[in-house]
């Protein structure tokens, strides 16, 4: 039995076809950013406490009126059937199961209403890249809308496209014939996702008089940002560099949480992804003032190793791991964590 994210990796890169591994596992550029996610977990260290009678510790959270069993979420990834033929509604119902939410990418290969048919009861949120047709953006709010996804969860660092070396030297420019990205289906057509720099906090804007859905604003690094966020209404932060995928030499995400924490000041909840591959990482992320985590590379592992049983398998390690850093951290509950349990090493 795999008992580590890194033995599902390693599982999974000798199952899938070389090129998709590396769409999956591969970064921008020299894949500084890419690298960095996961080593500065590795420079921080816990300082538990002892003798503190905490009992079983409480990891369960609400976000945006949803309750969570684990504050370990399932990020945005697109292409799911690259790496299982059933993709994203495997995904969805094993999140359902470790009763935490799933954000369905607008480039998954499964329609979200589809998503949404097959694993009844799962929590959705959707990821959404402005289009500049917003008529077209509009459309695809709607389906998610439909679908009962009950948030919208903005990218809005991708202005182009990063340039991505591994796709490149493999020749990947395009999904396998038989699969498509049907939320981007157009009657019989299925458009090309638009990275415009043209979209603007005007957009934002729009999108907020466009639905009743939370906004989660994804890809937010800069403490200023976070600040005009706030004044244009959203709901969440999500700090992402996008797992090293856009623009290279990004610091690392939980580098630029303690800032962002700081510039929101409590005024509404901040997620962080990017090198999340444990139990400690997620707790030194809360205890930095994350309310919870997302998780995008070690759920295509367990994916493509065993499609929902393996993604299940993956969660309830993550599971497992947290509830035991955060025991032998003298710690009741999430809500109890706090920069003092974290040191730079």
């Amino acid at each position: 039995m795999l008992r580590t994210i890194g033995e599902f990796e390693a599982a999974a890169r000798d199952r899938l076809d070389p090129a998709h591994y590396d769409y999956f596992a591969g970064g921008t550029g020299e894949e500084i950013t890419l690298r960095a996610n996961e080593a500065a977990f590795a420079r921080l260290a816990l300082l538990p406490r002892v003798l503190r009678g905490a009992g079983s510790p409480r990891i369960g959270v609400t976000l945006l009126g949803s309750p969570v069993a684990m504050p370990v979420l399932v990020a945005p990834t697109a292409f799911h059937r690259l790496a299982d033929p059933e993709g994203e509604p495997a995904t969805a119902r094993a999140a359902a199961g470790a009763g935490t939410i799933m954000i369905v990418s607008m480039a998954a290969t499964v329609a979200v209403e589809d998503v949404a048919t097959a694993a009844p009861g799962a929590t959705l949120w959707f990821q959404l890249y402005v289009q500049p047709d917003m008529a077209f953006t509009e459309a695809i709010v709607r389906r998610a809308e439909a679908a009962g996804c009950t948030a919208l969860v903005v990218t809005v660092d991708s202005p182009a496209r990063g340039h991505r070396d591994r796709d490149l030297r493999n020749g990947f420019v395009d999904l396998p014939e038989g699969m498509r990205c049907d939320n981007l289906r157009d009657g019989d057509l299925v458009r090309p996702i638009v990275m415009s720099p043209e979209i603007s906090w005007e957009h934002v804007d729009a999108l907020r008089r466009m639905t009743r859905l939370p906004i989660v604003l994804k890809g937010v690094t800069h403490p200023a940002d976070a600040r005009l966020a706030l004044e244009h209404g959203v709901s969440a932060l999500y700090v992402s560099n996008h797992g090293g995928r856009q623009l290279d030499t990004v610091p690392a995400t939980v580098q630029l949480l303690p800032e962002i924490v700081a510039a929101v000041a409590g005024a509404v909840p901040v997620l962080v992804d990017g090198g999340i591959r444990r139990g400690p990482d997620v707790v030194k992320a809360m205890a930095l003032g994350a309310s919870a985590v997302a998780v995008g590379r070690p759920v295509i592992w367990g994916l493509a190793t065993g499609g929902e049983r393996g993604v299940a398998r993956v969660l309830a390690l993550l599971r497992e791991d947290v509830e035991q850093t955060l025991t032998l951290c003298g710690v009741a509950s999430v809500d109890d964590l706090g920069p003092e349990l974290v040191r730079p090493c």
